[in-house]
């Protein structure tokens, strides 16, 4: 029995020894103790891509871009990306989260003696809208959000989709790094945006062709909900990332969501389309359009112009054909998608070999030239060339067209997703 005491007598000198390691007085380096656990994360709707190296250039056929893209081996660390181009719906989401804004802000729906980061009242989201009330008062406070008098068609009630307005900010990094006696304010940038999709890029991307049901329809009929969103400029692309990332910070429980949602890097966006597949020329992992049986593998313009013979006349749904085997859809095909990265010729020639990534911020005065993106993966209007993984395009920032969209990726904080 005395045996016993003794022993649970030192287990408890033990604890209470262990236990004063970690504090303060205890006179030893052991670091801040209370530091929240961290745990990796999980997003849904994305798929972790390790880090590697990755030989990029143009491909064995196509010797004449060799000046273009001349060969080079880089790294990219890790990071989780969008399984999917972002889906009509999703997009959506984000619509009606600017929408409700909008009304709770006209309808004074505010929280008392608060503010948000802009220091302005925050907006009470349980409050409800009543739309039909305010519809049937006629001179409600709501009404002007509608089209009014002339503008409207066929004596429907409408939404006013120019008013549709999202203040997005983003940080200059790159300028911050090398302007180090530069006030903090002078980084921060702030822009507002029309965020709804331009859905008129289906007629006016085409002469002489008749894709009007499309505008209609397209980007609010259920029948599209699994459609990639389209009719999204480079900017709008980046003010989703942004909402998006303070939607996952709010509804975050341990508060350490360090790193924002964004658009991807081109050679990320590189490395995630070959799927561990280094040489091959498409996400699939091989050389052909097509499989053993004569299927073609994507979504794009095969032959002269047999647009439905891959299954699909426009876009198809955002996770038709097989995945890559990283479990990434549609890589190529379907919708070409933006990425972070301003577009120039020789890029390559002095770009690092670390995570490169080349970037402008181009201002409304700056030349034409300076506000090309670069695009990747091809579209349903493109033939085959353009769905190579190796394949650089590019188009205007500010352009909307009815065939590129987009999809999110998210650093990954640490070495492997194994080490969790």
């Amino acid at each position: 029995m005395k045996q016993l005491q003794n022993s649970l007598f030192l287990l408890l000198f033990l604890s209470a020894l262990a236990a004063s390691c970690g504090k303060k007085e205890s006179g030893q380096l052991v670091g801040v103790m209370d530091r929240p656990k961290w745990k990796g994360i999980n997003p849904y709707g994305m798929v972790y891509i390790p880090s590697g190296t990755l030989h990029v250039g143009a491909g064995d056929e196509d010797l004449s871009r060799q000046l273009v893209q001349r060969p080079k081996s880089i790294s990219i660390q890790g990071f989780f990306m969008d399984d999917t181009e972002i889906t009509n719906n999703e997009y959506r989401q984000f619509v009606q989260w600017v929408i409700d804004s909008i009304a709770h802000r006209k309808l004074d729906h505010i929280i008392e003696e608060t503010e948000n980061d802009q220091g302005e009242p925050m907006l009470d989201w349980d409050q409800d809208i009543d739309w039909e009330a305010d519809a049937e008062e006629g001179d409600g406070a709501l009404e002007d959000m509608y089209y009014a008098g002339n503008e409207r068609f066929a004596g429907r009630k409408e939404l006013d989709v120019s008013k549709l307005v999202f203040e997005f900010q983003w940080y200059d990094w790159q300028k911050a790094a090398h302007d180090r006696n530069s006030n903090r304010t002078s980084h921060i940038h702030k822009e507002k945006i029309k965020i709804y999709p331009d859905s008129l890029a289906w007629v006016r991307d085409y002469a002489y062709s008749y894709n009007e049901p499309m505008t209609r329809n397209y980007f609010w009929h259920p029948a599209f909900d699994d459609y990639p969103v389209v009719g999204v400029n480079w900017k709008m692309s980046k003010a989703f990332c942004y909402w998006r990332s303070k939607l996952w910070d709010m509804y975050s429980e341990d508060g350490i969501n360090t790193e924002d949602f964004r658009l991807p890097t081109e050679h990320e966006w590189e490395w995630a389309a070959r799927g561990t597949h280094a040489e091959s020329n498409y996400p699939w992992g091989g050389y052909y359009t097509r499989n053993a049986k004569g299927c073609l593998l994507a979504n794009f313009k095969p032959g002269r112009g047999n647009y439905p013979e891959d299954g699909g006349l426009y876009t198809v749904k955002a996770d038709a054909y097989y995945p890559n085997d990283y479990g990434l859809y549609c890589m190529a095909g379907n919708v070409a998608e933006w990425t972070e990265t301003a577009f120039y010729e020789n890029a390559y020639t002095f770009m690092h070999d670390l995570n490169p990534d080349i970037r402008y911020d181009a201002k409304e005065e700056d030349p034409e030239t300076a506000k090309r993106k670069v695009i990747r993966g091809g579209s349903w209007k493109d033939v085959a060339f353009f769905l190579q993984n190796s394949t650089r395009s590019w188009e205007y920032q500010d352009t909307t067209k009815c065939y590129i969209g987009f999809r999110c990726v998210l650093t990954f904080l640490g070495r492997s997703i194994n080490d969790f």
